[in-house]
């Protein structure tokens, strides 16, 4: 009975064995390629998966993007300035069974390929370049692994530089250069906000002169349509006058005239002056007086 029991147990280990290398489950974002004594028979999954033991032999490839980063490489521009550069590029496995057969290691190989494509990159582009044409290179970068990667069943989607240190002496030049393009825009806005302020300070003047010129010019209408008034009051009042004193005088008589004649030669001979003023028409208002006079003797 013990030998029986241990050739049971046997058998339920050897099959659980069989079992564990028959039987594979592969996630929807992996493939097994499968060799079958030596020979590819394709790419196996996604789901459960049976295997010959000892005879069938897989291989798990990730079909994710992936990523992987290049340390810092030292290169040389077209001018010969050395600079260290370091990315980030990004691939995924479109055919698992390329990616397998045609290519033993992929990452050292794409690694391989990253580091001399990027100092052939760099080597046709000037120092100002490199600095100022990240996306260009990028793009160079991209085009050029794609070629050598397309072969091996592997897309390149990406590559981005991270970093890129130029030589001491050049980023020595460069702050200098942005210490005097920043002292440079400082004067340019400086002066701007001293032309802005002159502009608005005479225009100001300006708009000022405009309004004092129109207030004295308002002025001044109103102050001869004032004066106008006045003398039209003033002449209306000197008519007015006179046709006063000319209705008055109709109404006094030769005589009271002539005594208001002789009232004013009274004054003037009550001066201290020796001299005698006799008018031209004293005789005759004299005459008139005493013709008067007499009449009004006779009618007495």
């Amino acid at each position: 009975m013990e030998v029986i029991y241990c050739l049971i147990g046997i058998v339920v280990l050897g099959a659980l064995i069989f079992l564990g290398t028959a039987l594979k489950i592969v996630p929807e974002y992996q493939r097994l390629v499968v060799f079958r004594l030596g020979r590819c028979i394709g790419a196996r999954g996604p789901g459960l998966i049976i295997l010959i033991p000892f005879i069938d032999r897989a291989v798990r490839v990730d079909l994710r993007e992936q990523v992987r980063e290049i340390p810092a490489q030292t290169s040389i521009t077209a001018d010969n300035a050395p600079i260290s550069i370091d990315f980030l590029w990004y691939y995924k496995v479109f055919d698992p069974v390329q990616s397998v057969l045609q290519v033993g290691n992929f990452e050292m190989a794409a690694q391989g390929i990253a580091t001399t494509t990027l100092r052939s990159v760099i080597g046709g582009i000037m120092l100002d370049g490199v600095l100022s044409e990240r996306e260009k290179i990028n793009q160079a970068l991209r085009v050029r692994l794609d070629e050598v990667t397309e072969r091996w069943g592997v897309k390149v989607t990406n590559v981005e530089i991270r970093e890129i240190i130029p030589p001491r002496d050049v980023q020595d030049s460069m702050n200098r250069q942005l210490a005097a393009e920043r002292t440079r825009r400082a004067v340019v806005t400086e002066s701007s906000g001293q032309r802005e302020a002159a502009v608005n300070i005479a225009e100001g003047e300006r708009q000022a002169a405009i309004l004092r010129a129109d207030g004295q010019k308002q002025a001044a209408i109103l102050q001869a349509e004032g004066e106008k008034q006045a003398q039209l009051l003033r002449a209306e009042g000197y008519a007015a006058a006179l046709e006063r004193i000319f209705s008055v005088a109709s109404t006094i008589d030769q005589k009271t005239m002539t005594l208001q004649y002789f009232e004013t030669l009274k004054n003037i001979g009550a001066g201290q002056s020796t001299k005698f003023i006799f008018p031209m028409e004293f005789t005759s208002l004299l005459g008139d007086f005493l013709k008067g006079r007499y009449s009004a003797e006779n009618k007495e």
